[in-house]
């Protein structure tokens, strides 16, 4: 499948000829190497004036997913707690399709390396959430299902029914102090 709007692409979009419209859900998936460490963030943002309230509405769901799996990296907490707190602002917010088969991970001196932290999940199981622990959070939701796709050119994902989607991400470790943003502009 080829893509010919940047609307239902989940993640890893590569920039191509589409034409940008008024409306459109475009989703920057950005990853950096600093002196040997990793760091990766996204942000979706609505081109010009959304044409419908559910778009941008859409993008505020993710943000706050991802604040939710932020505030929720606290020492003592479990991994899931992170995956809990996402589900949880995203089924409050909405009706939205959780994108299940890509997931926030852990970064350091690789993009993506373990533990996965899916964008679901029952509270209280996996790892204890230590100081020194980094993960690239990032909800991917949908206006429609979870299904997803890898388009012709091998890297970008989209939904499978076309509807619009939006991905948030940070970098964030874990702190005596709380939670710590890497990917702070």
């Amino acid at each position: 499948m080829i893509c010919t709007s940047v609307n239902d692409v989940v993640v890893h979009g590569i920039p191509g000829d589409q034409v940008l419209a008024a409306g459109d859900v475009l989703s920057i998936d950005c990853g950096a190497i600093v002196d040997g460490w990793h760091g990766d963030a996204a942000i979706t943002v609505i081109i010009g004036e959304p044409d419908q309230e559910e778009h941008q509405a859409l993008s505020a769901a993710c943000r706050a997913a991802l604040d939710a799996g932020i505030a929720a990296m606290v020492v003592g907490n479990r991994l899931s707690d992170v995956s809990h707190a996402i589900e949880r602002s995203i089924t409050t917010a909405g009706s939205y399709g959780i994108v299940r088969e890509y997931t926030g991970h852990g970064i350091g001196t690789r993009m993506h390396m373990d533990p996965r932290v899916p964008n679901y999940g029952k509270p209280g199981k996996g790892p204890a959430l230590l100081p020194g622990v980094v993960l690239a959070i990032e909800p991917m939701i949908t206006l429609g299902g979870e299904q997803t796709l890898t388009l012709d050119d091998d890297w970008s994902v989209a939904t499978v029914d076309g509807s619009r989607a939006a991905h948030w991400e940070h970098t964030v470790a874990v702190t005596a102090q709380g939670p710590q943003v890497l990917t702070l502009p």
